[in-house]
This record gives C-alpha cells, structure tokens and sequence, in this order.
C-alpha cells in the first residue's frame, strides 16, 4: 500500500506496534494481523458502500429490519466517517497530507457516485458525534483544491436538488442545525448562492427567522444574511428583480417585528445591505419611499441604544439623499425641530469620531430644509 498511508493511520501503526513490542505478552507481531489501513480513495468508497446500506435498510419493509446488521452498519460507519475527518484535518500528531486530502477529495466528488448526497440524505440517521463529523468533513471538502479547482462547486452546479433538500431541514428540529451548517458551507460557492437566491426558498426565511425555536430561528437568519452579503454581484441582482416583495416582507416581518433580537439584527442587515456599493440603485430606491422612512424613524425612538445606532446609519442616508422626494422632504420638515434636537442629545458610550462627524452632517442637512 505505498503511498496510501496517511498521518492518522501512520500514527495507529506506530503506537500499535510500540505497545505490542514492550508488552512482554510473548505476542511480538500480533498487530501484523490487524485491520489493514484504508487508503483516503478506500475510506470513500468503503464509506459509500455503508451509506447506501443504511438508504438500503431504511427503505426496506420493517419485516427485514434486522437491528444487529444495522448496529453493525452504523459502527463501521462511524469508524470510517472518523477515518475520513482524521484524513482531511489530521490529528494531534500529524498534519494533513495534501496528497492525501486530494486523493479523498477527487474520490469523493466522482461523477455520478454521490457521496455526498448520500452523506446528506442518510445524515438524519446517524448518531449526534458523527453528524457533526460529517458537517466538518463538507465544510472542508468546499474548499479543498484539485488541480487548482475547488470541484465541489461543479459537483453542486449539477446536483442543485441537494440544496433544496437542506433548505427543507428547517422543518426538521432534529436535523435543522446540521443541515443549516452544510447549506452555508455550500453557499460559499455563488452558484449555490444564487440557486438559493433565484428561488422560492427566500420567502420561506421570513418565516424561518420567526421560528419559535431560538436556536434554529438565529441559524435561519445567519443563512440568510449570508446569501444577502457574500456574494456581492448576485445579491444586486436579486435585490433588483424582486425590491418590491422582499422589501415589504423585510419591513413587516422583520424592522416591525414584536421580537427585539430580530428588530437589532434586522436592522443592522438593513444597514449593510444599503451601505453596500453593489446595492447603490436598491439604496436610492429604499430612501425615496417615506413608508420606509417613517419605519426608521420608529426605530430612532427603541429604547435600545444598539438599534437606535443602527437606524442612524441607515437613517442618515435619508438626510444625505440630495434628490430627496417632496413627500421625504415634507416628513423631515415636519419632524425638523424633533429631529434635531433627538440628534443633539444621542451619543455613544464610547468615543467614535466618524459617528460624530456623520451625526453633524445629518443635523447640517435637516437644518437646511
């Protein structure tokens, strides 16, 4: 098996063998006998060969159900899921071998084996340790290189279904964070961004974001942000083919939500998303409409110091709009006095010289009207 062994096995070996030589059981060689070490392109297909056994056992009649087969499916399984982590991040004795990680990566990705998808769908049905082995393996694997080509994004480009089948994990509470994980690891790659992005799955964050669930409702908005920020070109281009309904759900779900955690997370994306150079058409549109002023200015008056920072950044631009709407121009009229003396009295609890330079320039153009 040369050039098969990798750190991790190598490491096994030698302490395998330093134990059976200073044993003085009288055993001297027994570990020549063990379990021969998996090269990374056996490890996969070994791999494989027990996901498709388990998809196998799963779909069969309950009538064949035979639970020793299966408890010795899943513990072989385990092990060389544990294999595949070992090759792809090392150990405490040993850094990953790049061969070796090629190797595993090009097996991994082969056309038309999909080990990947059988990793996904098989994952709800695996132990709590090795889903997130699995998780750890994926988010590697997007970003290894085989001849200076990261192949998972070809590998998604022509199996997008896997990504619907992760979106659908936020209806699942058991598998919900795992297959979360997987799907932004997965929207590392804009070709996956953008399926996401042109699809019907959008709408459903909203819901997602309002989960009851904290954890899967914070996870929900992560992904979402994601999709909205990483990739800059394909954002623009979805903000500019659907402003109206992603706006008006944005607003009334999310800026105007009873819950304070999505209200400051809200309103901090909002911020980032309209301060993006990509989104300077989605901006000017944004600021000319006075429902979504008059959201702002809500926003202004939160008790929390936090969202009131972030609706300034976002309010500012407003004030700083040179072709400003008559209707914008007669909301800021009226509220002149308020404003400026709301403004004249918010300040940070620490120092920053750029939110005192930009707080003056707003109070300068609303003074003006």
């Amino acid at each position: 098996m040369t050039g098969c062994l990798w750190p991790c096995a190598a490491a096994t070996i030698a302490t395998t063998t330093a134990a059976a030589m200073g044993s003085g059981t009288g055993r001297r060689g027994w570990w020549l006998f063990q379990s021969k070490v998996r090269c990374p392109v056996d490890v996969v297909r070994h791999s494989r060969d027990l996901l498709s056994n388990v998809l196998e056992d799963r779909e069969a009649c309950s009538n064949n159900h035979d639970p020793k087969r299966e408890q010795k499916v899943m513990a072989d399984l385990r092990k060389s899921i544990r294999e595949m982590k070992c090759i792809l991040y090392g150990n405490g004795d040993a850094e990953p071998v790049t061969e070796a990680c090629t190797n595993l990566t090009k097996e991994f990705f082969k056309e038309n084996m999909n080990t990947l998808r059988l990793l996904i769908v098989c994952l709800p049905y695996l132990d709590l340790e090795t889903q997130k082995d699995v998780t750890q393996i994926i988010a590697n694997l997007q970003r290894q290189k085989v001849d200076s080509r990261i192949i998972a994004s070809n590998y998604l480009e022509a199996n997008k279904d896997l990504l619907d089948i992760l979106m659908s994990g936020y209806d699942n509470v058991e598998i919900a964070i795992h297959y979360s994980t997987i799907l932004r690891d997965c929207i590392r790659h804009q070709v996956a961004a953008r399926y996401i992005l042109d699809s019907q799955h959008m709408k459903k964050f909203f819901d997602y974001i309002q989960l009851p669930d904290f954890n899967i409702a914070s996870d929900a908005f992560r992904t979402f942000k994601e999709l909205l920020t990483r990739h800059k070109s394909s954002a623009a281009e979805f903000f500019s083919r659907n402003y109206d309904w992603f706006f008006s759900e944005f607003n009334f779900k999310l800026l105007s939500s009873p819950n304070y955690i999505i209200r400051r997370q809200a309103t901090q994306l909002l911020g980032d998303i309209l301060l993006d150079r990509s989104n300077i058409p989605v901006m000017i549109c944004y600021v000319s409409s006075k429902e979504n002023l008059i959201i702002l200015m809500n926003l202004l008056r939160e008790q929390s110091k936090a969202i009131q920072l972030e609706a300034f950044h976002v309010f500012k631009l407003f004030a700083a709009n040179q072709d400003k709407p008559p209707e914008i121009v007669g909301i800021l009229s009226a509220n002149k006095t308020k404003l400026i003396r709301f403004l004249a009295d918010f300040s940070l609890d620490k120092e920053d010289q750029q939110f005192e330079i930009d707080k003056a320039k707003v109070i300068a153009e609303i003074s003006m009207l």
